[in-house]
């Protein structure tokens, strides 16, 4: 075992510390549940509740919202400059989320915005998430704030506004007050920790908040230039762009840190054990998406490093949510695989796995290079982004095939004559309606979101918008990829085929008696929807859902990459990845053949429904891995495997050497991301039953980590629905 491999020792002293976040992490997610009615379905973000700051805006005259550049970044940067101040006692770093904007500020677009041909389509086919004025979901490169500090962000604003000399400073002069309210920020928390320290008596912890207070007035005069003012800068940035629209993406988080760790070891200024509570400092900061491991574009050397170990084991000590991922590949440090897999058996959960094989050789099935696409990072709740240089717009827009679908079935049974050929016609006309739409819809969000809702936090830590003076999502930066992520196809696949078994080959069923008893939402016809519930499912080898799945993406799939979008001629790219939202998209979807009620929910994302695998005798995550790298897109974006696997069940069939081999084949096989969890059925059912019983179990729910808890019914119920066993 080399050095890097090896587990930092971390005593009592700083184990303390690390400790004391971990409760109050907890404490403040009590609290925070009572604010929100006992459930929070999302990341558990940096949330430091100030129940008694208020902001008022400043609109425009004759605006009911924050608009355009200019006013946008002196609003936010006004805001930046008034949030409260936090440094928790047991933290080496000051700052903490206090809230969206949306909170204080009107902002954003909103569907009032959208031209009435889109809206009429919207309106058809339900497209809740049309992804227009989407926000935030591209990764922000933060070496360019690592090398430039934050009054290098500044002077780079002035000098850019100087040598563009546009005839329009508004968009200079927007960010420019955004980066004035973050030295503010910063200045009045040097000040706040300089007064914590004047009035403590304990000597350690005196010398913690000076320590802090001289860490925050470097960074006001230049760069970092120690690891403990690198993830003090970081910080910073964590809690300003999760303000502004909910950001969350960070970076490449190993490569980042480690030229500062290596420097400072070597200066013997740091050790490994307050390295690791500087790094738990910081995701206790907040739990923007992060990814370790990986390689150099050129494929010549592996970023797995001294800093990655010591990454897995703040958050391993650590045990709150956070959202880090481990980039697989075929040659990785199997180490690091490793670690993190003994952590999650230990802890329930831990890191996901971004699967390399299938991000770069989609990216690369774009046209890109294989360097190129070698830098993509996973930070994002199931996507990745090339750092600073792409905006992909991931994970906000959503296109339910169960419409298609629906509407197809009502259109040919009215026509008369009914047949799998006239089913599969329409839904493809309606599905190709709806991608149309997308596109369409892109290309408005193309014209209108820079006016709007700049990417006025974000602009700063990409290469291009200052240079060039154009917002990110107009032109700032150099590749522009937009995604769309197709959802319910299990549920979809399922119908397809249980009407080609049940009323076509076996003719157990008329198609006006399925129809009947899809309409009626099967009321008093039960037998009818199990029969079409209990055919070879999706997942089910050599079933006819698994043709049905496998047509179905490929078709989604060309009919979104076959042509940019029709004015702007942007390139829209397709991924399969349906969120947490499998309720909200199934609640006004109507009875479907696959023996689905009325407002049950729709499918996760690529993956077969739950109990698919029922009577089975194979393994049933290699038979889900299966079915997930079956139906991938292939162009480089997220079609998600959900591992949800009972602890016993694993160390009956291998333990972490099967998790292994399950893992290095789903990337073979051309996955994209595996998330994790690995907790006994009986406790998650416990967990289920009885939240406050484990009030930090954590679980990974569909690419964000969260307290199991804090879940709403609905979310918790989707999690133990998804857990495999012997008996799938």
């Amino acid at each position: 075992m080399s050095a890097i491999h090896l587990k930092p020792i971390v005593s009592d002293f700083y184990a303390q510390k690390i400790q004391s976040l971990h409760d109050e992490k907890v404490k403040v997610n009590k609290r925070k549940l009572e604010l929100y009615g006992g459930a929070y379905d999302t990341d558990d973000h940096g949330f430091i509740c100030f129940e008694d700051f208020t902001f008022t805006p400043e609109y425009l005259p004759g605006k009911n919202r924050i608009e355009g550049p200019k006013n946008v970044g002196e609003n936010i940067g006004r805001l930046f400059s008034e949030l409260p101040v936090y440094i928790h006692k047991d933290s080496a770093l000051a700052g903490a989320w206090a809230g969206i904007f949306k909170k204080w500020c009107n902002g954003g677009m909103n569907p009032d915005d959208f031209p009435a041909e889109i809206k009429a389509v919207h309106q058809k086919y339900h497209m809740i998430s049309s992804g227009i004025g989407g926000m935030n979901h591209l990764g922000p490169d933060m070496n360019i704030a690592l090398r430039e500090g934050y009054p290098g962000l500044l002077n780079k604003v002035r000098f850019y506004r100087t040598f563009n000399n546009p005839a329009d400073t508004g968009f200079y002069d927007g960010e420019e007050a955004v980066v004035l309210g973050i030295l503010e920020y910063i200045r009045r928390h040097a000040a706040y920790a300089r007064e914590l320290a004047a009035a403590e008596t304990d000597i350690q912890y005196r010398k913690n908040y000076n320590r802090i207070a001289q860490t925050c007035e470097n960074l006001l005069a230049g760069p970092p230039a120690t690891f403990l003012e690198a993830c003090q800068l970081i910080a910073v940035f964590q809690c300003i762009d999760r303000t502004y629209f909910h950001g969350g993406a960070l970076s490449q988080l190993d490569e980042l840190l480690r030229p500062f760790y290596e420097r400072d070891i070597k200066a013997g200024i740091l050790s490994d054990e307050e390295a690791v509570w500087i790094l738990a400092s910081l995701f206790y900061n907040d739990t923007h998406y992060s990814q370790i491991g990986g390689q150099t574009p050129d494929g010549s050397r592996d970023l797995t490093s001294r800093m990655s170990y010591l990454i897995l084991e703040a958050v391993h000590l650590l045990k709150i949510p956070y959202n880090l991922a481990v980039r697989v590949y075929p040659g990785m440090d199997e180490g690091l695989l490793r670690r993190s897999l003994e952590y999650i058996m230990e802890d329930g959960s831990g890191p996901d796995f971004s699967c390399a094989t299938g991000i770069e050789e989609g990216y690369c099935k774009q046209g890109h290079p294989r360097e190129l696409a070698r830098m993509r990072a996973k930070v994002g709740c199931n996507w990745v982004a090339l750092p600073g240089i792409e905006y992909p717009l991931q994970d906000v827009t959503r296109l339910n095939m169960g419409w298609p679908f629906v509407i197809a079935l009502d259109e040919i049974m009215e026509e008369g004559e009914p047949s799998l050929d006239k089913l599969w016609n329409r839904f493809e006309y309606h599905l190709a309606q709806m991608v149309q739409c997308i596109k369409d819809g892109y290309d408005f969000h193309y014209e209108t979101v820079s006016d709007i809702a700049p990417e006025i936090v974000l602009n700063l830590f990409c290469h291009g918008p200052i240079e060039r003076g154009l917002n990110a999502a107009q032109g700032g930066v150099d590749i522009i990829n937009l995604n769309v992520d197709g959802i319910a196809l299990a549920t979809i696949a399922d119908s397809f085929a249980a009407i080609e078994q049940r009323v076509v080959n076996e003719k157990r069923l008329s198609w006006d008696e399925m129809y009947a008893a899809v309409k009626n939402n099967f009321e008093g016809a039960e037998n009818i929807r199990l029969m079409l519930k209990n055919i070879p499912r999706f997942g089910s080898p050599e079933s006819l859902a698994r043709n049905w799945a496998k047509k179905i993406s490929t078709t989604y799939t060309d009919l979104v990459n076959s042509s940019p979008t029709p004015k702007h001629h942007l390139r829209v790219v397709p991924g399969l990845f349906s969120h947490g939202d499998i309720y909200m998209h199934g609640a006004d979807l109507p009875a479907t053949p696959n023996g689905r009620k009325a407002g049950e929910p729709i499918s996760h994302s690529s993956e077969p429904d739950p109990g698919f695998a029922s009577g089975l005798t194979s393994f049933s995550p290699t038979l889900k891995s299966n079915a997930v790298a079956m139906v991938q897109p292939g162009l480089g974006n997220s079609a998600p495997l959900h591992l949800d696997i009972d602890a016993d069940m694993v160390n009956r069939h291998g333990g972490i050497d099967a998790l292994v081999a399950l893992i290095k084949t789903h990337d073979e096989m051309g996955g994209t991301l595996i998330n994790l969890n690995c907790i006994t059925k009986d406790r998650i059912k416990r967990a289920h039953e009885d939240p406050d019983s484990e009030p930090d179990l954590l679980v990974r729910v569909t690419g964000y980590s969260a307290f199991f808890a804090s879940l709403t019914k609905d979310y918790r119920q989707q999690i133990v629905d998804r857990y495999l066993t012997d008996e799938a």
